[in-house]
Parts: structure tokens; sequence; C-alpha cells
């Protein structure tokens, strides 16, 4: 997101701007927080299209504006974590930049003092038989031969410290990948999953397009551990993970929201598309059987109910998935081994 520089706005201007934020978030009822103040004055400034696109989209719908909003706002087109992760990848790319064009200079210095070696060279073999100056000349030579060989073995130990220092990069990259990740299941954790819903609630906000969840219980599971031990209970989990992560597509994703409870969410899927999507995940499992590992014994076959909702523009997460977990918890009093929508529990009420 592109935003004025402080420098670029003079004081009358920041003076009238800032009033008109603070009368802009009274007349919202939205808290002055600092970071509350910051959002409301980009969008007064005008400076970041996208912001000002949701903000209106909000004021349109009547949606309030509370702290879960106030706060997506905030990590999504001003502040902090977001703006934490790309100064890593600033750095990472200016160290990169910054041993480039050491590596460069270091080779064009050798490649200089080579260049000198030929063009001494050049002129010993012109000098006249009488003068007799190669004594010196070779000397001077010899001398800037030395210095040739201490620079090529200063490149080979620069070399060498690149290596590492790529190896540290990869290291610290793949650290990150996993501060980001399940270690049980390989699924996304809560962390990832409330960055990624984070954008995918702006990104359909904005483009209007579709987006849907799919909550996943994994039915008796205490049972399971109870009867089995936790370790066959991990395998359980570990195969229901992978089912979810093959189910879903490249753009979606497949998170641990909790315990045996999993989460797909999928960008641009209607509720339609999102309920299809978890009875082909329900149906693929139902037909499974576990083989436990320590005596080759197969197990009944395991089932898991799912919940499905729809995100409604304006509303905050919290709202969804309470909806969705509705969905849910209506799949396992109906029998579990099925798929509930949230749809269904408006018709349940009507009925009613």
């Amino acid at each position: 997101m592109s935003r004025t520089p402080t420098s670029e706005i003079d004081f009358a201007d920041a003076t009238s701007t800032a009033e008109r934020a603070l009368h802009l978030m009274l007349q919202h009822n939205v808290p002055a927080t600092p970071q509350n103040f910051e959002v409301w004055f980009t969008f007064a400034l005008g400076s970041a299209p996208e912001l000002n696109q949701v903000i209106k989209i909000l004021i349109g719908n009547k949606r309030g504006f509370d702290s879960a909003t106030n706060r997506s706002l905030y990590l999504t087109y001003v502040g902090s974590e977001a703006d934490l992760d790309a100064r890593q990848t600033e750095v990472s790319e200016e160290l990169s930049g910054l041993l480039s064009t050491a590596r460069e200079y270091l080779a064009k210095s050798v490649a200089e003092n080579r260049a000198h070696i030929e063009a001494l060279g050049g002129v010993a073999s012109q000098i006249n038989e009488g003068d007799d100056p190669r004594g010196i000349i070779e000397a001077l030579v010899g001398e800037l031969s030395k210095a040739v060989s201490r620079a090529s073995t200063l490149e080979a130990t620069f070399n060498a410290s690149l290596h590492e220092l790529e190896k540290i990069r990869g290291h610290l990259a793949a650290a990150e990948q996993r501060s980001k990740t399940d270690a049980l299941t390989g699924l996304a954790n809560r962390h990832a999953l409330d960055e990624f819903l984070r954008a995918c609630q702006m990104a359909a906000m904005e483009s209007g397009k579709p987006l849907s969840i799919l909550l996943l219980d994994i039915d008796h599971f205490k049972a399971f551990n109870d009867k089995f031990g936790h370790q066959f209970g991990d395998q359980v989990l570990k195969l229901i993970s992978g089912v979810l992560k093959d189910s879903v597509r490249g753009g979606d994703l497949a998170a641990r929201f909790g315990g045996e409870e999993l989460v797909g969410v999928l960008p641009g899927a209607d509720m339609n598309t999102c309920a299809a999507v978890a009875e082909r995940i329900r149906r693929t499992i139902a037909q499974r059987r576990i083989t436990r590992r320590a005596t080759g014994e197969v197990v009944s076959a395991v089932t898991v109910s799912l919940g499905v909702a729809q995100f409604v523009p304006g509303e905050t997460l919290a709202s969804l998935f309470e909806r969705c977990d509705r969905a849910l918890y209506a799949a396992k009093r109906g029998g579990r081994n099925r798929t509930v929508t949230e749809r269904e529990l408006d018709r349940d009420v009507a009925a009613a």
C-alpha cells in the first residue's frame, strides 16, 4: 500500500485531516486509540484507495466498527505484523544486495591487478637490451603476482562465507515456515490461519467475491484416544489432515483450528461449493480403513462431522466462525458423519 510521506503534508493540511479523522471516528463510534486513529487518518487523507474502498463498503452496509474489524483494518492496511514481515524480507534483500556488491567489487579488484601485471609484462618486453631494467620490473611483477594470489585467496574465503550466509538465510526461512505450521499435522497453525483469514476477509469485501469456511471435527475422537492411546489418535488426526489438505485448492488454506478440529478456508467459493468440498472430504474419510501400526489391527471406520458457512461482507470473523460452529454441532446432534450448512440452521429456525 502506498502512503503519502508525512514530510509531504504541511502542518495545516495535517491538522485539518486529523480533525476530519477524529470526526469520522466519533460519527462511527470508533474508539480513539492510536492504531484506530492511524487507520482513519489514512482514510481521511485518501492516500490508500483499498482502505478507503473497504471502509466505504462497511459504512454502506451499516456494519459497526468493533474491535476485531478495527484490528483487521489496521493489520491489513496500516501496521505492525505485516510491516514486520515486509521488513524481514527487505533486510534479507538488502543483505543479499550488499554481499553481491562486495563480491563484484572483489572480482573487479582481482581483474584490475591482473591487468596491471599484463601491462607491466608488456612494458618489460619493450625495454632495450642495453637498459636492462628487467630485474626491477620482474620484482614489481612478482609483488603484484603475490597481491593477486592474496586477492584470490580472499575471494575464495569470501565465497565460502557467502555460501554459509545463504545457508543461514535458508534456515531462517525454514524457521519462519515452521512458526506457521502445526508440528503434528503439517497444516497451517492458528497464527497462519488468522493472517490468511484477515487478508481473505478484506479481499472479499473489496472484490465482492464469496468466501466460505468449513469446520471439521472427528467423531468420537476421545474414545479413540481412550481405547487405543494418544499415538493412535495422532495417527488418525494426521490421516484426516492429509485428506483435508488434498481436497482443497492451491489458493485455499487447510489449518488446525485446535484439538481435533480442522478448518478449510475457501476464498472465492460460495456455500454450495464449500459444502460440496466438505461432503467429498466426509465420504473419503468414511471409506478409509485405518490400521494400527503397532498391531496391524484394522480399526472400524473413522468418521467426521462438518459445518459450513459463508462470509457476510462487513461481519467479523468471530461471527462467521460462530455460525459455522453451530452448523458443525448441528451435524453432531443429527447423528454425526454428516455435513450441515448454516442455511440448514436457518431452515430449522424458520420451521420452529
